[in-house]
């Protein structure tokens, strides 16, 4: 494995274990569900780099890579595929937001964290399988 991808894949495990901490022990949803979208968006980055040899550090860039490599794949399933739009949703929300809207329940968070363990664990399963061919 490349050390960068080592290096992303190493980072998205780091955020998953604060995600579940801030939401466990700390009772802070909003920056759980923004570490469980970091843990997403590092976990991508490897894909990416990985598949093109690539550094792509923009959200928006990172996203759509990721569509284009995974497009037509069957181990990546419609939540998977929609798992970066919707956790990117929370971290804006505890960037960002005001108000009565600012709030993200911990019920979401720890959805947004079931899933963003999954999404790492497919992107590692789908290096390693590159790695072994």
């Amino acid at each position: 494995m490349k050390p960068e991808v080592a290096a992303f894949l190493a980072k998205s495990r780091e955020f998953l274990e604060k995600a579940q901490g801030l939401l466990d022990a700390h009772h802070w949803p909003d920056e759980a569900g923004r570490a469980a979208y970091l843990a997403g968006f590092h976990a991508a980055q490897a894909l990416i780099f990985d598949k093109v040899g690539r550094v792509l550090k923009r959200h928006s860039g990172v996203k759509a890579e990721f569509h284009r490599l995974v497009r037509g794949d069957p181990r990546i399933d419609d939540e998977l595929r929609a798992f970066l739009g919707f956790a990117y949703s929370l971290k804006a929300i505890a960037d960002y937001e005001t108000g009565p809207g600012s709030l993200i329940s911990p019920e979401l968070a720890a959805e947004a964290i079931t899933i963003s363990k999954r999404f790492v664990a497919t992107m590692a399963e789908l290096i390693e399988d590159a790695t072994m061919r």
